[in-house]
């Protein structure tokens, strides 16, 4: 009787919550005894003496616990079949693939650009990590690049920014995306120029702390001036790991956490945003890309192969990349579709293949999660309020796509809604339903194997913070109070935060 009283008690306590959300319909997926499951399993950690059950498992059944290094973020989900590794290593091989202009005699590999960012998958994602703005006038720029708009100006630009049928306007020249390379015999369309201006923060216990001020232009256009009014918002590469997994948490989950209007007062309204799914035409929910504006890993994975690297997939069946009108040689060049191997320059099953690679890069294994020094960061990161967007845990939906993701316990550290994240971060460049200083919440499991990976230490959408304590320090925002309280750590207090936020 007691058990079921407990039952009754946390489904109506889930139901109260998901109703100060978007909707007040809890999970469909679940029996009344697995929800109250499922709700004892998420709730906030109370308690820091010793790691939670499971916790070091951050991806479930499907963790990596290979040992740590550059392959951290590459390695298969455990949970996979013979048959289903054989499709990650073939999705592997075309997420490394170089492609070519057209024509070419490697006719399943022509087709690249004739603008393009890069010619691989894996030159915007390193190791499958995170990219990073060049650190040098000899670096490379591969991993980094420019986003394009304008703002809606005509009727029927507001139209269809209001029915999500697109989520931006594009430059009527240079369209979405600025493209530092191009073929033989096309001129790019012209070039990022980054600066910085040091800024100096100090602490409470008066240690100081540099801060990077980037400042980002298009130079050299190429095909004449952009737009008088063309906003640009400055993006890395993100890391790999984990994809499928946030693709399987359930929306009814994540709306829940939804209070776009603060209703409760915390000062927290993170908000969802909005995207077609370009398969079933629906309007969804994003949770992709570093403004959410993304439905699906497939979206995406068709959606960098059209913008990054000029590829056209049956999904986004584009083989002049983001050519526009005005760019009339680029439109001439030839491309590589070849109907002997179906429509498109990367038709199926590239596209699936690839797809269910990005959606099977294993979460590796939690580090040091019963250190002291680690426990003590992890009650930190909590009493500052961090974990009300970096969401600690969920549990993945008994519906989901892939049977070995399905009702997993994970630990992304994400909420995976919009916030506000102040001026300092703002990029002024609006996306779907997110404004100029919303950003989807990162996650965050990983990144304390971000230089093991990568090689490098630079955080955020545009790489600016160089640490994990600079990270932290440009949050502004709805997450300014929290900011403030780690900025006024002792500097053993502040120790334990890195280290655990080092252990994800």
């Amino acid at each position: 009787m007691l058990r079921e009283q407990v039952t009754a008690i946390l489904v109506l306590a889930f139901a109260a919550v998901a109703a100060a959300g978007e909707r007040a319909a809890v999970r469909d997926d679940l029996s009344a005894d697995d929800l109250a499951r499922v709700l004892a399993v998420t709730a906030p950690a109370i308690k820091f003496e010793a790691a939670e059950p499971f916790e070091a498992m951050a991806g479930g059944a499907g963790t990596s616990r290979a040992s740590v290094g550059r392959d951290s973020f590459s390695h298969f989900s455990e949970t996979l079949s013979f048959e289903e590794e054989e499709r990650f290593k073939l999705g592997n091989a075309l997420f490394g693939k170089l492609w070519v202009e057209a024509p070419s005699s490697t006719q399943a590999s022509d087709g690249l650009g004739p603008l393009f960012n890069a010619r691989a998958c894996k030159l915007c994602h390193p190791k499958d990590g995170r990219g990073h703005p060049p650190s040098g006038p000899e670096d490379d720029r591969i991993s980094m690049f420019l986003r394009l708009s304008v703002p809606a100006r005509t009727a029927g630009e507001f139209a269809m920014l209001s029915a999500h049928q697109a989520s931006v306007i594009g430059d009527p020249v240079y369209g979405t995306q600025l493209q530092d390379f191009a073929v033989p015999g096309l001129t790019a369309e012209g070039q990022m120029a980054i600066g910085y201006t040091e800024i100096t923060v100090v602490l409470a216990d008066a240690t100081g702390v540099s801060l990077r001020a980037p400042t980002y232009a298009f130079a050299d256009p190429n095909y004449g001036p952009p737009d008088p009014e063309l906003m640009i918002s400055p993006r890395v590469g993100a890391q790999m790991i984990g994809l499928g997994l946030l693709e399987a948490v359930p929306e009814a989950d994540i709306l829940a956490r939804a209070d776009p209007d603060d209703a409760d007062g915390d000062g927290i309204s993170g908000k969802p945003n909005r995207a077609l799914d370009p398969v079933s035409g629906e309007l969804v929910l994003g949770r992709f890309g570093w403004k959410a504006g993304v439905a699906s890993i497939r979206a995406q994975v068709a959606g960098a192969f059209a913008g990054d690297i000029g590829i056209s997939t049956p999904l986004a069946n584009s083989p002049h990349g983001d050519c526009t009108p005005a760019q009339a040689a680029c439109l001439t060049l030839p491309t590589g579709e070849q109907e002997r191997l179906g429509v498109s320059e990367a038709p199926d099953p590239i596209l699936d293949l690839v797809t269910f690679y990005a959606q099977n890069l294993a979460v590796p294994a939690r580090r040091d999660v019963g250190e002291p020094e680690v426990l003590h960061g992890k009650r930190v990161f909590n009493e500052a309020g961090c974990a009300s967007c970096h969401a600690p845990k969920f549990v993945t939906s008994r519906n989901a796509e892939n049977p070995g993701q399905r009702f997993q316990l994970i630990w992304p550290y994400t909420d995976l809604l919009l916030h506000d994240m102040g001026e300092g971060l703002a990029d002024h460049r609006p996306e779907g339903d997110a404004d100029g200083y919303e950003w989807r919440t990162a996650p965050l499991w990983g990144i304390g194997l971000t230089g093991a990976v990568s090689e490098h230490t630079y955080f955020l959408h545009d790489g600016r913070a160089r640490s994990l304590l600079e990270a932290i320090l440009w949050h502004g925002g709805e997450a300014q109070a929290g900011r403030d309280r780690v900025a006024r750590l002792d500097g053993a207090d502040r120790a334990a935060l890195i280290a655990f936020l080092e252990s994800l």
